[in-house]
């Protein structure tokens, strides 16, 4: 690495510009240039002869015409009738001082680039005793995350904003998990720890322990960069909804043939494990009084027996489909004998009648998500026992999704509450958050995610939560993401105050990043930096999957499933 001494100045402080602690402009030398997100470092002597180091980025460049007055000068100036000259000023960000004597810079005081250790103290990398790898600088030097911030030690969370199609976040929110699976930062952990990721849109995420072949020489380059193996997950399973009539209840996807399981909750489950306020979780259901009919009837539904094949026995009928369970929930709601019984005394006809449409209406859309008519339940329970789970949504009605994301989220707190650990963590990763934690109102499914945003870090639970807009999505799940990232923003979505970490120069960014580059903040860092991520090197649609290399190492065994005489 070159000694400071020998990096030569690029410029020096201006003094025309008011100069402060927390920004200065540098005029940029002759022959040298300034760029957005360079990190520069300079020097200023304090009267006991003490020096203070001052490190900064680059948050805005401007150049123009010293000595023309009007702006029709620069056709004179460009004739040589009028004398101008061009010169150039960055207006630097500053991001750390040491020691902690925070004056400002003296005007004329030589700026350089800060290169290698000097970048690492003024970016704090040097201070991250556990670092991730979060993407390169537009110099393809890496950026870091301190780990601590993300693993629960420090901090947890990560919170992603962005136009839905342009900002990649599900894509970085995978590079992120790639990241911390492959790089060691997590050390003897890494092996134990497990994702959970629900697939909210098409099937592009169902290919992640394929490799991607459209990676060429440059992004295996960056990978190394980063200190990263190019390959895919090494470690996953898929889970689709069963598709609708299928009478051995095939997963429902069209791009992958093998290795996809099928899910679904058995009636006995249903009823047992008291999952009928799920179906009633979005801002209609919060508006309505038969909320209190929910829990009333769920008292009942637990006294169900079992009939041993997910089948359940209610009021001395077999029932094996969750449209025969609706019929005699609705039969003890209309008969006045039982109605108290499954409805409650103070409940009066007109809310029993919108509870009962309610469910109906259900029917159709979680029918094949609840049955009883399917051998070995258990086989299609979503287990999270490789490293990478994803749960496929993309087919399923946006109330069957609140139902599912609901109850699986509500699984995997419990059995973590349960340890009562920490460890082994586990990373959820759920986009489209503005649909589970609106702002407004309250469901089962968002006073989960709360728990998550609230009580996760001392769980071992990180949420890495996507959204197109932060403005929608509930404070304090914001407020407890300790990584804040924005991809490209609509424009009147970045002038919100959930934007507030972003100065404004970066604001205006925000507006027209290109795919593949983010703004990633995080607490130890004043200011958010300007990452670019790889091309994803596992398969992230159909015609970019090459072959599965696991699954050639180690084909399914031949005899699972079978039951022996």
């Amino acid at each position: 690495m070159p000694d400071m001494n020998e990096v030569p100045p690029v410029g020096r402080v201006i003094g025309t510009e008011d100069a402060t602690p927390l920004e200065f402009w540098v005029a940029v030398a002759p022959d040298h240039y300034l760029q957005l997100d360079d990190v520069v470092a300079l020097e200023r002597e304090l009267p006991g002869g003490d020096t203070v180091k001052m490190f900064g980025v680059v948050g805005q460049v401007r150049a123009r015409h010293e000595g023309a007055r009007f702006d029709s000068d620069v056709f004179l100036v460009a004739d040589g009738i009028l004398p101008a000259e061009v010169a150039e000023a960055a207006q630097v960000q500053a991001t750390r001082f040491e020691p902690e004597i925070f004056v400002p810079p003296v005007p004329g005081s030589p700026v350089r680039k800060a290169l290698g250790d000097e970048r690492h103290t003024a970016l704090f990398f040097d201070q991250m005793e556990h670092r991730l790898g979060a993407g390169l600088t537009r110099d393809e030097e890496p950026l870091y995350l301190n780990l601590e911030f993300l693993d629960g030690t420090r901090g947890a969370h990560v919170n992603i904003s962005g136009v839905s199609g342009v900002a990649t976040k599900t894509t970085y929110a995978t590079f992120l998990l790639y990241s911390l699976f492959h790089s060691g930062a997590l050390g003897p952990e890494t092996m134990n720890a497990k994702s959970l990721i629900f697939n909210v849109k098409g099937e592009d995420l169902l290919f992640l322990d394929h490799p991607n072949v459209r990676l060429d020489d440059e992004q295996r380059e960056r990978y190394a960069r980063l200190g990263l193996p190019v390959g895919a997950f090494g470690s996953l399973s898929v889970h689709a909804p069963p598709r609708r009539g299928a009478p051995n209840a095939a997963p429902d996807v069209q791009s992958r043939a093998e290795g996809v399981t099928s899910f679904f909750w058995s009636l006995h489950e249903f009823c047992k494990a008291e999952l009928l306020p799920f179906l009633f979780a979005d801002a209609e259901d919060d508006r309505q009084q038969y909320t209190m009919v929910v829990h009333q009837v769920m008292a009942r539904l637990k006294e169900a027996g079992d009939l041993g094949d997910g089948g359940v026995r209610l009021d001395g009928r077999s029932i094996r489909t969750f449209s025969g369970l609706v019929d005699v929930i609705v039969e003890r709601l209309e008969d006045e004998d039982t109605r108290a019984d499954w409805a409650g005394r103070a409940v009066g006809q007109g809310t029993v009648n919108a509870f009962i449409r309610r469910l109906v209406s259900a029917i159709k859309h979680v029918e094949h998500l609840i049955r009883g008519d399917i051998a070995n339940p258990e086989r299609h329970r979503i287990a999270l026992q490789r490293q990478v789970t994803v749960v496929d949504l993309h087919n399923l009605n946006d109330r069957a999704k609140r139902f599912v994301v609901g109850v699986v989220l509500r699984k995997a707190f419990d059995d973590k509450e349960r340890t009562g650990q920490p460890r082994p963590l586990l990373f959820v990763v759920l986009d489209e958050l503005n649909k589970y934690a609106p702002r407004e109102g309250s469901s089962p499914i968002k006073e989960i995610l709360l728990d998550v945003a609230e009580r996760g870090r001392s769980l071992g639970i990180i949420l890495i939560g996507a959204q197109q807009t932060a403005s929608e999505v509930e404070r304090r799940v914001i407020a407890n993401s300790a990584i804040r990232v924005v991809g490209r923003l609509d424009s009147a979505e970045a002038a919100r105050g959930e934007y507030g970490f972003l100065p404004a120069v970066q604001r205006q960014r925000a507006t027209i990043l290109k795919p593949g580059t983010m703004l990633v903040s995080q607490p130890e860092l004043p200011i958010p930096l300007v990452a670019h991520f790889p091309f994803p090197s596992w398969a992230t649609r159909p015609g970019e999957a090459g072959m599965n290399p696991t699954a050639a190492a180690s084909p399914e065994d031949p005899f699972d499933g079978l039951v022996p005489f």
